[in-house]
């Protein structure tokens, strides 16, 4: 198992893959009847096939991580579809319920790129936003452990609980959708938050397929963090 501790108390796990670098040169060469060869033209290939977008043989690779992350994280993270997801639920457990995500700095609305955010060099400010945040954190939370004591429901006392809580998930997905969430939160353009989970992605793609990643940066990445 890779483990890659994220944000504050946030992780990213490598928990079970399926497959190397030559399980997309063997699902490449099974339309023409042949498997693998040497290294060098195994690795040839996989350059090929990113150069010229045959992103198929990718989806042969697959990785199932275990995340912890803001919920407000987790929100983007799953609009990337294609993959599968299980996720702690507050229907059922009230465990993990007291992790928040406190960040170490605080950033200003940029008012150029109106999705954006710059840090703020003011540090009264930046103190004084993150007692807030803490501030609320409690309060929310007090609230939350009075209307579970008065027996409301777990499923409806969950309703007071920001979205800097911690959630955790399984996330099961293949190279070619991978390489697609890097290119889009391994970016400037993402949150500052998601991009520190992209590089992490990024490094554990990286050590398990060292030469899938290569020609991912070479011919297929869009982003400009890695």
């Amino acid at each position: 198992m890779i483990e890659k501790k994220v944000l504050d108390k946030g992780f990213i796990k490598l928990v079970d893959m399926l497959g190397n670098d030559r399980t997309a040169v063997k699902a490449a060469r099974v339309s023409y009847g042949k498997e693998t060869s040497t290294d060098e033209r195994d690795k040839k290939l996989i350059h090929y096939l990113m150069e010229h977008k045959h992103h198929s043989p990718f989806e042969h690779q697959v990785f199932t991580f275990h995340v912890k992350t803001p919920m407000f994280i987790a929100r983007q993270w799953m609009r990337h579809r294609i993959g599968s997801y299980n996720e702690i639920s507050r229907r059922y457990t009230t465990k993990y319920a007291e992790e928040f995500y406190i960040p170490d700095h605080i950033r200003i609305q940029d008012t150029v790129n109106k999705q954006g955010s710059i840090r703020t060099n003011d540090e009264h400010m930046q103190n004084k936003a993150i007692n807030i945040i803490n501030y609320t954190y409690d309060y929310l939370f007090e609230t939350y452990n009075k209307l579970l004591e008065m027996g409301v429901a777990r499923e409806m006392a969950r309703m007071v609980l920001p979205m800097g809580q911690y959630t955790q998930f399984y996330w099961t997905v293949n190279t070619r959708s991978l390489m697609n969430f890097l290119n889009l939160r391994a970016d400037s353009h993402a949150q500052w938050e998601i991009q520190q989970y992209a590089i992490s992605l990024a490094e554990i793609f990286k050590e398990k397929l060292p030469w899938t990643y290569e020609a991912f940066i070479k011919y297929e990445y869009r982003g400009d963090l890695l």
